[in-house]
């Protein structure tokens, strides 16, 4: 009797240099290893799961270990150009 184990979705991090991103994450190594711990965390049922559901849930996994949503880059923080997102 042959059985067959049902393998569940799973998401696979595909790396892309975008800017020197690679480079600069490597020279802060910690950072880069705690952005990718997120992002290969295990996800509930990825195939209910909706983009804006998936965004919802890493904003959420990132604001759970302290990082800020859309942080202001200069002083002005009422000008809506002036933020980063992530």
């Amino acid at each position: 009797m042959q059985t067959t184990a049902k393998l569940s979705p799973s998401i696979r991090l595909q790396k892309f240099s975008y800017r020197f991103a690679e480079q600069v994450l490597n020279s802060k190594l910690a950072i880069k290893e705690e952005i990718e711990q997120i992002l290969l965390e295990t996800v509930p049922d990825i195939t209910k799961l909706s983009r804006p559901a998936f965004n919802k849930l890493l904003l959420d996994r990132f604001l759970n270990r302290e990082w800020r949503s859309q942080p202001t880059v200069f002083d002005d923080p009422g000008d809506p150009g002036q933020r980063w997102t992530f």
